[in-house]
């Protein structure tokens, strides 16, 4: 799974994947966004917010949706029902991945006034409300496969959040048989090295002090720019050329695509976050074949050895489904093992969930019970990992970001909870004497 899976977020921070929703409640001019799914998701919808704001679109619900997973959907529709009762006089308009991949289904729920394609939910036209909901053509979505652009689009900050998000790449040239992120986003496109730049001295003099580069397959970007740069070559200019940048963080990336550039700036440079999340998937050769990924069980292990030897510190997350179609018991094991085996201090376990369309959804499917089990293995399996890894930053002196009263997050992605009115205002880089975790959480106070 690409970036596009998350929430804390789904990140409102860079956490794994998750069907979950986030709200954005009503400002004055009536408008209320529901966002599912990723933090790049997240991102838009404050995109989006911004065109309503300023086209004048009010009494509105703007519902961004996901479609990494079944559940995601059924959560999106289930939400939509229940904003029409909520606000019967609001207008609906459902944007996102599964109204990009099904918007006939959306179309045809009573609920909903326009369903809008995910290319045209960051156009500021879009959100005029004459052209938005004049006429009665409900569904206007395009083909995203024409689309070969990503614009850059300046945000002086996500309301409610402590970092920065910047979408530096879109859309996803890879075909792995269970996903069917690349029919709601398109094929890979990337945003120019110098808009990226710019954009992040802006946020830096606004007073971010962790900003987080985000995509839907982060490590191909540049592949369609010029001269086809890699991701390296853009972190070391934003490194350079914003010296006043106190915390970069890179979202999900896939493992085989880490260029030496990249690898040698995240592993020497400490202004990047010691914490990368990795798109591993499985921990068998048999099933990261069946899911047509690039990368070997063996690739994946020597990776996180040679990073963790170079960046002692540095700490690793990893989405990974249980129950993929053909697995057996043995199969799931060495996916287990993969835990360890890679030292992953976050797992976000997937029960695997066909997804119609996509080539897993045809093949032998493991009995649905026996993946709600393993699913729930992984799960406990994550658990002992996250505690293991929080039993080693005990009595430890470290820098963290406050997220919100009371909680913040170091730069390894740890929780850190702090006494009460301890905390200074949210987005504050400041100093933590660990003392102890709960299994799930550091408990801290300030130094």
């Amino acid at each position: 799974m690409s970036d596009t899976a998350d929430n804390p977020a789904a990140s409102g921070s860079d956490t794994p994947p998750s069907p979950g929703q986030s709200r954005n409640p009503k400002q004055e001019t009536g408008l209320e966004i529901l966002t599912f799914g990723c933090r790049l998701n997240a991102w838009e919808s404050e995109v989006m917010r911004n065109h309503a704001r300023d086209a004048g679109l009010e009494d509105a619900v703007l519902v961004n949706t996901c479609a990494v997973t079944n559940e995601a959907v059924r959560q999106a529709r289930q939400s939509i029902r229940r904003a029409r009762k909520d606000n019967p006089d609001a207008k609906i308009i459902v944007t996102g991945c599964a109204a990009q991949v099904d918007p006939e289904m959306f179309g045809a729920m009573p609920e909903v006034d326009r369903v809008v394609g995910n290319h045209d939910k960051l156009k500021a036209e879009t959100f005029n409300p004459v052209s938005l909901l004049g006429g009665t053509e409900k569904v206007r979505v395009n083909d995203i496969m024409s689309v070969t652009e990503t614009a850059g689009h300046l945000i002086e900050g996500m309301e409610g959040r402590a970092r920065a998000y910047v979408q530096v790449q879109n859309g996803c040239d890879h075909r792995c048989t269970f996903c069917i992120i690349p029919y709601g986003r398109g094929n890979s496109r990337s945003v120019p090295a110098g808009e990226v730049v710019e954009e992040i001295k802006l946020l830096t003099a606004s007073g971010h002090s962790e900003i987080v580069l985000t995509g839907v397959d982060l490590t191909s970007w540049g592949e369609d720019l010029p001269g086809h740069p890699k991701l390296g070559r853009l972190v070391q200019a934003i490194i350079t050329q914003v010296p006043d940048l106190p915390r970069l963080r890179l979202s999900s990336i896939d493992a085989v695509e880490i260029d030496e550039a990249l690898f040698d700036v995240v592993t020497s440079e400490a202004r990047i976050a010691p914490y990368l999340h990795l798109s591993l998937q499985a921990g068998d050769n048999m099933i990261l074949k069946r899911m047509k990924r690039r990368h070997s069980r063996e690739d994946a292990i020597a990776l996180c050895e040679r990073l963790k030897s170079a960046r002692p510190e540095i700490a690793f997350g990893a989405d990974i489904i249980a129950g993929f179609p053909t697995e057996t018991e043995a199969m799931f094991e060495n996916t287990l093992r993969l835990v360890d085996d890679c030292q992953l201090a976050y797992v976000h376990a997937f029960p695997y969930s066909a997804r119609p369309g996509t080539p897993a959804a045809r093949m032998p499917a493991v009995n649905g019970a026996e993946i709600k089990a393993r699913a729930a293995r992984l799960r406990d399996k994550a658990a002992q990992a996250l505690s293991a890894h929080l039993d080693g930053m005990v009595g430890r002196i470290d820098d963290v970001l406050v997220e919100k009263p009371n909680f913040a997050r170091a730069g390894n992605f740890a929780a850190i909870r702090l006494p009460e009115n301890s905390a200074p205002r949210a987005g504050a880089l400041v100093n933590v004497d660990i003392s102890g975790h709960d299994g799930r959480q550091l408990i801290g106070t300030l130094v």
